[in-house]
């Protein structure tokens, strides 16, 4: 039997070790970039807490009906006077120990109360937009990083290749330099170009890295997981689609940020009406059940089992109170009411004004791609007619110094499109 036990383990070893150590590998993300950002709205901590304040809202409006419904409560009242015995003429009534049951149902209703659930219902409204709000900005961040990454990854794959050519270069100048066939200042002058392509390539990839660190974060996925990019860049920067946006039309109720100035102003005039609602009375009825209890003789039991009761509060003078508290709120719904209207004015300039931005941005955007690829042929002719002594060292060292350039005003092209279409989409509530 041990033997058998022995040849087993012998043999589930190697599979038992390299389920080890997939487990204890880091976890790899593959994700195009709507997974990315459907991660995110699942995982994202700043998203999670908007959507606990959607439920915490909802418990709160839950508190304000409560308080016009029944309230009951009981209680259990226990007394002994420690063998005291009153005195009447000529007996005495000895005070035994007893208790007392009680039950109490009650209920009360203020015109205050009914005006605060619509109150409540207003910011239950606001919260879900302000998640809504949330998780739009999420997607837009989720989205710039993204793209930040692609474009990075693109720009260090052709510095990359940048790299190899002028290493190339340098490799066959220092050849020259030592058959007597060229000066040794021209390989100096490739060393220093090869030094600046290595230095620009290493800054793009530590800022390659935080980039890949920041979109760890925006997903709220674990700290030690690799994340793999699936959507290229092509289809990202879809410019067709792109420029539709600016031709849709705004419809400004959807723009997430009007939603909350209206509910604001509807909020601000329900508390109006809540400031009227302290000239109304407040009515409230109870009924009670007491059951008492002698703990030893039967005493003198003076309780009554059931009893109804009811009142009526009516406000009368507050010394102007009342009044300037209505005012008040009436001209705080005035200024709402205002800003609201300003605001409509301001995001349908803002609208025009985003449009321009994303249609310049494209243009940009496809010069700066154009410029780039036309930089990266020249760089190549460059290098190749240096090879047979038909370029000079200035040349080539003036074409790496355009691609790192174009490289630059590429990246910056390119965070500009995804800026003003975030921007956009963020305005039209998409």
């Amino acid at each position: 039997m041990n033997a058998k036990i022995k040849l087993l383990l012998a043999l589930a070893a190697p599979l038992l070790l390299h389920n080890f150590s997939v487990a204890q590998a880091p976890n790899t993300l593959r994700l195009s970039l709507e997974e990315a950002q459907n991660y995110a709205v699942q995982h994202n901590y700043t998203l999670q807490n908007a959507s606990l304040d959607v439920k915490k809202a909802e418990y709160s409006r839950w508190q304000t009906i409560s308080t016009m419904l029944p309230q009951v409560k009981a209680g259990f009242d226990y007394q002994n006077m420690c063998g005291y015995e009153m005195h009447m003429g000529g007996f005495s009534i000895p005070m035994d120990p007893n208790g007392t049951f009680s039950v109490t149902a009650s209920l009360a209703l203020t015109g205050a109360q009914l005006v605060g659930v619509t109150l409540q219902n207003i910011a239950d409204s606001m919260t879900n937009i302000n998640l809504k709000q949330t998780e739009q900005t999420t997607r837009s961040q989720v989205r710039s990083v993204y793209v930040s990454i692609l474009v990075m990854e693109d720009i260090v794959g052709l510095l990359d290749s940048s790299l190899a050519n002028m290493l190339r270069l340098e490799e066959t100048t220092q050849q020259s330099v030592a058959a007597g066939a060229a000066e040794q200042i021209q390989a100096d002058k490739l060393h220093v170009q090869v030094a600046s392509l290595r230095n620009s390539i290493n800054a793009n990839q530590r800022s390659l890295q935080m980039l890949y660190n920041s979109l760890i974060l925006q997903l709220g996925a674990d700290v030690d997981s690799k994340i793999k990019l699936t959507t290229p860049i092509d289809e990202v920067l879809d410019i067709k689609k792109l420029a539709a946006l600016t031709m849709g039309g705004f419809e400004i109720k959807d723009n997430y940020n009007y939603q909350l100035l209206e509910q604001n102003e509807r909020l601000s005039k329900n508390n109006v009406t809540m400031a009227w609602m302290d000239f109304t009375p407040t009515v409230s009825v109870y009924y009670q059940y007491s059951n008492k209890v002698y703990f030893g003789d039967e005493g003198m039991n003076m309780t009554p089992p059931n009893m109804v009761g009811a009142s009526l509060s009516v406000p009368l003078f507050s010394s102007g109170n009342r009044y300037a508290k209505i005012q008040a709120a009436k001209i705080d719904y005035q200024e709402n009411k205002n800003s609201r209207q300003q605001a409509e004015d301001g995001l349908r300039v803002q609208y025009n004004q985003l449009c321009y931005d994303l249609a310049n941005a494209i243009e940009t955007y496809q010069i700066q791609k154009d410029n780039l690829d036309v930089t990266k042929r020249v760089f190549d002719n460059t290098t190749e007619k240096f090879k047979y002594g038909h370029a000079s060292n200035l040349e080539v060292t003036n074409a790496s110094t355009d691609i790192i350039t174009a490289q630059s005003n590429y990246i910056q092209a390119v965070m500009s499109v995804v800026s003003a279409e975030v921007a956009l989409e963020n305005l039209l509530g998409r």
